[in-house]
């Protein structure tokens, strides 16, 4: 591999400026993902998180900027393309598929995407949810709240992932199930893998992410370690309420 190509980002946004009719939602936004590095992204309700990560994705179209992945442009790609170059999305509602079994949701996830260390089969994502294992049969909509999060979680992990992105995966799970998800985040963040985590819990995303972004009104504000942050208690508080 090349010097340029090593010290390439994995996925890389440049000047992004999204609207959601006549909303401009994020503002000549630009950020980097480095291979390996988990970041947490942080602000209240509305500021563009969930907006960020669906353009990264490809399921809005940014009326300027690029996205880059592997240095390459991407961002009129379709979203299917670039999930199978490697690019994991569990979306805020998890988005399971309610009449299909776990096994079937899982299964039809399946893939291996080029460049995967390790892969995700089954047995993997099963002894990582040991709970899946045990309602194989049941359908979607036959899970509770974490459990659905857990096969979203499961099934994006089945596509062997160069990069995983979270929305809220803890939002509105009980504190067991809370601390079982972040459980689960760290084991995969163990493993090497890049990952972009949205969470409003200040305390769990400064305790794994290399690096936090916050944003406001669509623009990044914040950048740098949880230890900068934690550096900053007047942004954080101003920012993220606590």
């Amino acid at each position: 591999m090349s010097t340029a190509a090593a010290s390439r980002p994995l996925l890389e946004a440049r000047g992004l400026d999204t609207y959601y009719g006549q909303s401009h939602v994020l503002r000549d936004l630009s950020l980097t993902i480095a291979g390996g590095e988990t970041i947490g992204l942080m602000g209240r309700n509305g500021m563009g998180k969930t907006t960020l990560v669906r353009t990264l994705v490809g399921l809005i179209r940014p009326r300027r900027g690029q996205v880059l992945l592997d240095g390459e442009d991407v961002t009129a790609v379709p979203t299917h393309i670039i999930a199978r170059r490697g690019v994991a999305y569990v979306p805020e509602g998890r988005g399971i598929f309610a009449s299909l079994s776990v096994a079937e949701n899982l299964m039809i996830a399946g893939s291996g995407a080029a460049g995967s260390a390790e892969r995700w089969t089954l047995a993997r994502v099963l002894e990582l949810f040991p709970r899946l294992g045990q309602r194989l049969r049941h359908r979607g909509d036959q899970l509770s709240g974490g459990e659905q999060q857990m096969l979203a979680i499961g099934r994006a992990l089945m596509t062997n992932p160069r990069l995983l992105l979270l929305d809220e995966a803890t939002e509105g799970l009980a504190p067991l199930l809370r601390e079982e998800i972040w459980r689960t985040i760290r084991l995969i963040r163990a493993t090497g893998m890049t990952s972009l985590v949205i969470d409003k819990t200040v305390t769990s995303v400064t305790a794994i992410a290399d690096r936090i972004i916050i944003l406001v009104k669509g623009e990044i504000v914040f950048q740098g370690s949880p230890q900068e942050l934690k550096a900053h208690p007047d942004l954080m508080h101003r920012h993220l309420g606590v």
